[in-house]
């Protein structure tokens, strides 16, 4: 998800987020229903560094962007830049404290090019309690700055609702990849479907918007059409990642994927299971989760025989069109404008 269209635009806007950013992050350091040290102080600033603005930042600036359209292009007030802004900051705050404890579940070694934080020198299990922080971060940036908003209960529920729906994907991918239990036959396309729309599709996708719409004074229980074609778009970008993570450019895409080695619940794999003859099975179920080279290589080989990589396209072309046409049915020219905003950031994507 590309933040937005142009580089002078882009890097503006990205400018105005990361003063909001310091904005948030100097409240927090100042909260009132804690009596601070000037060791807890350096704690969480130096947590919040690490883990909160590293990103793309392309679901906060999804917000911003998202509520600009609803406005029809009007220029925004500053109180509706800093609103826009915080909810952005509020979903990559989310971003953080997920990713915080996904990689202790993990056993991940590195994130976003560095050590992932529980990896950090001195940090170790404190890690867990510093997620906990992270969640209880978002509720304080809400209640300080929406709660004299009308939806600002209607904002509470939408993170609390999207929060849950993120924990359950979690849930549900950790017990189908257990690890010591590796099953092929659990992996479906109706288990896949599900653990990327709970996992990643709300919140990285309908929960932008919906922040934007809840400001825009909107009723969220009207969009639910819109909720929809923003899960399916969860989940065709979800493909795309499964898709680059085996046929993608390392250099383009700016890591080299182990899906296979993770022995992960892959749109690759479950291709591939619905594909396979009985010979061919037997190849994934010894070769699939291996991490030494020569494994990965037979899992990549089969893909390749399947001629996979066809499959994907035929998926991305259907995918696109059908997304296209649920758009272009949409009451709201403004609605249809956010939804298009998003599927040409990610159409056709090679990282």
């Amino acid at each position: 998800m590309a933040a937005a269209t142009s580089n002078g635009k882009s890097s503006g806007l990205r400018s105005v987020f990361l003063q909001v950013y310091a904005r948030l992050k100097s409240e927090l350091l100042q909260d009132p229903a804690f009596d601070w040290t000037e060791d807890s102080r350096q704690w969480i600033d130096r947590m919040l560094e690490y883990n909160v603005p590293g990103g793309k930042l392309n679901r906060g600036l999804s917000v911003i962007d998202s509520y600009k359209l609803l406005k029809d292009g009007q220029e925004l007030s500053e109180d509706e830049i800093f609103l826009s802004c915080s909810l952005g900051w509020c979903i990559e705050w989310l971003q953080a404290y997920f990713l915080v404890l996904d990689d202790i579940m993990d056993g991940s070694h590195t994130r976003r090019g560095q050590p992932c934080w529980f990896r950090v020198p001195k940090v170790d299990m404190i890690a867990i309690n510093d997620g906990i922080l992270l969640r209880n971060h978002i509720p304080r940036i809400l209640r300080k700055n929406f709660r004299e908003r009308p939806y600002y209960v209607d904002l509470l529920d939408l993170f609390n609702e999207v929060e849950f729906q993120t924990a359950s994907g979690q849930m549900l991918d950790l017990i189908t990849t257990h690890e010591g239990e590796k099953d092929l036959s659990k992996y479906t396309m109706p288990v896949y479907c599900r653990i990327v729309q709970y996992k990643t599709a709300y919140y990285s996708f309908y929960m932008p918007v919906a922040c934007a719409l809840l400001m825009s004074g909107e009723n969220l229980d009207n969009f639910t059409d819109v909720k929809n074609i923003l899960i399916e778009m969860g989940t065709y970008f979800q493909v795309q990642d499964d898709y680059l993570d085996c046929f993608g450019d390392p250099k383009v895409i700016g890591k080299i994927g182990t899906d296979i080695e993770d022995f992960k619940c892959s749109w690759l794999v479950v291709q591939a299971l619905e594909r396979a003859d009985e010979n061919q099975r037997k190849i994934l179920s010894e070769n699939y989760g291996k991490s030494d080279a020569a494994h990965v290589a037979k899992v990549k080989q089969l893909y390749k025989d399947l001629d996979l990589e066809s499959v994907y396209l035929e998926y991305e072309s259907k995918s696109y069109e059908k997304l296209i046409a649920s758009i272009e049915v949409q009451p709201s020219k403004s609605v249809q404008e956010v939804l298009k905003s998003f599927l040409g950031k990610i159409y056709k994507r090679q990282k």
